[in-house]
């Protein structure tokens, strides 16, 4: 078989761009490290906890707490973490360094915040294991040290921004019941202060005890009038109507009748404040006093609680792995990438030629 011109050139061109793959992956390619850390967030609510979690008998441990790896995966991922880490860390001299390979290197130091930010996510990476419900924290740089000490400040800055955000949402849970609790409070010594000013009003600290006391002397007057009418039916059996014995008890009946009279008027009346409609009346503030008291009970408690339920339910960022100081380059992976690279290179180099002889057959 006759090799043409052209084949010979595809070749070539796959020869060279072979030959130079091997020199950059083998030779020009910059060391790059990689610092691994892993952590878990866990909730300290030890009363949750008690409870059958059937998705933990399975194995999948991290469920419940995933939305808190996701935020913190989310943060640690962020352009302000970026900022942290280049403040504290120099990582645009860093990553910028001359001496470094230009492909693997960022352009420049004075690149804009959006590029450096893409090429801070080609370097870190926080990815979150669904099953174990861990976060797994890399980071590459170009010596060690600079690998662990970026993997060490996402531990360090991680745990710090989940007990902030946990701690700042308890207070505000707590704050927030202290402000009800003060308008209850107001409102419970207003219903009460009701109730004290109904009483000085009326000259009366109990209206209930008042008609109590009212309608025994009511039953007492009724049973002695009742005594009475009765010993003057039977005077008037044997005495005449007008005569003295029964003169006096016709007297003593009227007495008593009127001051029943009055006794009862202090009870009921259609036109007067009487003791039923004032018993009622206080019985409402009463009430009201009550029911305001029992909320403020139920807020007290729920204050209580509430703090109890803050402090009891922070997040707690466990480190399950420290940052490791790496002691190999694993980046690049220079034989992997060679020999991908050729492989590529000569399928491409295949379906080149490939094509070119269909559309010369096509033309012929």
């Amino acid at each position: 078989m006759k090799v043409t011109f052209n084949q010979r050139f595809v070749f070539i061109c796959a020869f060279i761009a072979s030959i130079l793959a091997i020199v950059y992956w083998g030779i020009v390619a910059s060391d790059r490290y990689i610092s691994e850390a892993h952590v878990i967030i866990k909730s300290t609510d030890l009363v949750g906890s008690q409870s059958v979690d059937l998705s933990g008998l399975l194995g999948n441990t991290g469920t419940n707490d995933k939305p808190d790896q996701l935020l913190m995966r989310d943060h640690l991922l962020s352009v302000d973490m970026l900022k942290k880490l280049d403040k504290e860390l120099k990582l645009r001299e860093h990553y910028s360094n001359p001496k470094f390979d230009f492909f693997s290197r960022m352009a420049a130091k004075d690149v804009s915040l959006e590029e450096f930010y893409e090429y801070y996510l080609l370097r870190v990476s926080v990815e979150f294991d669904d099953y174990s419900g861990v976060l797994v924290i890399n980071a590459q740089a170009f010596d060690a040290k600079m690998a662990h000490a970026i993997a060490a400040m996402l531990v360090r800055e991680g745990e710090l921004f989940m007990n902030l955000m946990a701690r700042s949402l308890a207070q505000e849970q707590v704050e927030f019941l202290e402000n009800e609790l003060e308008k209850i409070t107001q409102n419970t010594m207003a219903a009460r202060q009701k109730v004290l000013n109904f009483q000085n009003l009326h000259g009366l600290a109990s209206p209930q005890s008042e008609a109590e006391n009212v309608t025994g002397i009511v039953n007492k007057l009724e049973s002695s009038l009742s005594e009475l009418q009765t010993k003057r039916a039977a005077m008037l059996s044997y005495l005449m109507p007008n005569s003295p014995n029964v003169a006096e008890l016709n007297m003593q009946i009227s007495a008593i009748e009127k001051q029943l009279s009055k006794e009862k008027g202090k009870l009921t009346s259609p036109n007067k404040n009487t003791l039923n409609r004032t018993i009622e009346e206080y019985q409402r503030l009463e009430m009201n006093a009550e029911f305001a008291q029992e909320i403020y009970k139920t807020a007290l408690i729920g204050l209580e609680k509430g703090r109890f339920e803050a402090s009891r339910t922070l997040k707690k960022m466990s480190v399950l792995q420290e940052p490791t100081l790496p002691e190999y380059p694993l980046e690049p992976r220079r034989f992997y990438n060679m020999i991908v690279f050729i492989i590529m290179t000569l399928v491409i180099a295949g379906i080149t030629l490939l094509l070119r002889a269909i559309i010369l057959d096509h033309k012929e």
